[in-house]
């Protein structure tokens, strides 16, 4: 059973950072990518930033190009997000998510097949 499991969300001061992880289980294949989606209350879902295990590509959505950095640990099967310069429109619920096959397109688009549960992000004074 795959699992993705995630942390390190919590409250966090405008301009302040935060880094949230994402620990991978089950997944038997070689070869995927990890990416971050967020969704704020009344807007849709959209991603954020993702990375792949095979040659460690990444890509960022333009609003968070420069503040937010993805990295992966494979030893751990961890994916990380720093999230630094925040900004209130940041808030949201974010979630990461699998796909399967691991190439990197750019804004992220990809077909996710496995999600985890999401967790709280907020930026506020």
């Amino acid at each position: 059973q795959v699992q993705l499991e995630e942390s390190g969300g919590g409250l966090v001061q405008p301009g302040g950072p935060l880094r949230v992880s994402c620990t991978v289980s089950g997944f038997t294949s070689d070869h995927w990518q990890i990416g971050w989606f967020r969704q704020a209350p009344g807007t849709e879902r959209e991603a954020v930033s993702c990375i792949n295990n095979y040659d460690g590509e990444t890509a960022y959505v333009y609003s968070v190009k420069g503040r937010f950095t993805i990295s992966m640990d494979n030893a751990k099967n961890t994916v990380y997000l720093q999230m630094n310069s925040l900004k209130p429109e940041d808030t949201g619920v974010y979630y990461c998510v699998l796909d399967a096959v691991a190439v990197v397109l750019p804004e992220c688009i990809m077909k996710v097949d496995y999600w985890g549960q999401g967790i709280q992000v907020t930026v506020s004074s």
